[in-house]
């Protein structure tokens, strides 16, 4: 076996994964049973690139958990081999990511302009914050709350009638930049409250009773880079010194328990903490405005994918929160709503212990602050297709997610605190 992993870390030195084609790369889906099978794993991310998708770290991979990964065309074969050898159980989940990517491209609506059932790329979405503003100027207004590290301002939409003394729900996406599917669902959402704002009873009521905070894009300048350089990038585009490595992953850069559990000191690493809390512009102007309207805001979303979870604080610690009854309550009802559509099942519960310790998650951050409400959704799939849900599932996804946030959102105007 280790003649083999000394064969496959020849073979990959000179190879990339960041290679602008992903022909005849592989992801595979493992389920090692000990600690040695986990060895195995680690030999593996230490002799070649392997891109963990679930969990994302390779430390973060413990017995009995399930494992997705992905690998280069010219290490996929060998690597197949070593688990084979190894008596790994393993499964190759997308056969040949080119063509997984290209097929997420398969909705009908291929417009030229801005669609809800297609991904858009950032310059359609610029634009589209500002006509969906201009068209419903009575309940949408858009501001800039910051810029990126490459100088692009971040639009925030503040959504609702109105009215004095408010209070607020903040609601972000696009965090992780190849996660798709979740910038697709903050439009989908913001859709869906202009369209049905005097139809449905309920969103009426949230409209007229709370604001909404919508941030379509948080990592745009990352997002950026998945359309025009590689699908598979996560992290933010700043450049890290000392360091040919580029980008922080935003969602380990905030201050709770910072860089401690699940997160990487080392730049290259897709966890990297940052140099320090905030580090990155993107998350810094996005604490910034939370603190500044820390009054107002009484629930905090985040949208992840993939996984199909619907998480509470903590991921930076095993401790639960004081609110842990409450939350847990919320989740559970709230994934009950979601699964009513399509029968997706997710499943909910504290971070850490529903599927690994991460520390500077903007969730934890968030409910430190003194936000009671703070949820993460993690959207599909479970990994048959991954970071490249095909565009088809973008209505029915986004359809069952707006039902679970409606029912928070309904939850938090009915118990302000």
């Amino acid at each position: 076996m280790w003649a083999l992993l000394l064969l496959i870390g020849a073979a990959s030195a000179s190879a990339h994964l960041q290679d602008l084609s992903f022909d005849g790369q592989k992801v595979f889906r493992v389920i090692p049973q000990n600690d040695e099978q986990v060895e195995i794993l680690n030999s593996l991310a230490s002799i070649m690139q392997v891109d963990f998708w679930q969990p994302d770290s390779v430390t973060l991979v413990r017995p009995k958990m399930q494992v997705d990964f992905r690998v280069g065309a010219e290490n996929s074969f060998m690597v197949e081999e070593l688990l084979k050898e190894s008596g790994v159980e393993y499964q190759v989940l997308i056969d040949n990511l080119q063509a997984a990517l290209d097929a997420q491209f398969d909705s009908q609506a291929r417009a030229a302009d801005h669609s809800y059932e297609k991904y858009n790329n950032w310059d359609t979405i610029a634009a589209w914050t500002a006509d969906i503003a201009a068209q419903n100027p009575d309940l949408v207004s858009r501001s800039v709350i910051g810029e990126t590290y490459e100088g692009r301002p971040m639009y925030l939409l503040k959504m609702g009638k109105s009215g004095p003394n408010k209070k607020a729900i903040f609601m972000d996406c696009g965090f992780h930049a190849r996660e798709w599917i979740s910038p697709a669902f903050c439009q989908w959402f913001v859709k869906e409250a202009v369209e049905t704002y005097g139809k449905d009873t309920v969103m009426t009521t949230l409209l007229d009773k709370l604001d909404f905070y919508v941030l379509p894009v948080v990592n745009i300048d990352g997002y950026i880079y998945t359309w025009t350089n590689d699908r598979m990038w996560r992290k933010t585009r700043s450049k890290n010194a000392n360091s040919s490595c580029y980008g922080t992953d935003p969602n380990r850069n905030f201050n709770a328990g910072w860089c401690t559990t699940g997160a990487s000191k080392y730049p290259c690493s897709a966890t990297y903490c940052g140099s320090a809390p905030e580090s990155e512009k993107e998350t810094k102007a996005l604490a910034d405005f939370i603190r500044e309207h820390l009054s107002t805001i009484k629930a905090y979303l985040t949208i992840h994918s993939y996984s199909q979870l619907l998480l509470f604080p903590y991921s930076y610690t095993y401790t639960l929160p004081s609110d842990y009854q409450e939350l847990n309550s919320i989740a559970s009802a709230a994934s009950k709503e979601l699964a009513s559509l399509y029968n997706t099942k997710y499943t909910y519960g504290p971070g850490a212990e529903t599927i690994y310790p991460a520390a500077g998650g903007s969730d934890d951050w968030a409910y430190d602050q003194g936000v009671k409400y703070s949820f993460t959704f993690e959207l599909r799939d479970t990994g048959r297709y991954g970071f490249l849900l095909p565009e088809s599932q973008i209505k029915p996804t986004c359809e069952e997610t707006v039902l679970a946030v409606k029912y928070i959102a309904n939850y938090v105007l009915e118990h302000l605190y």
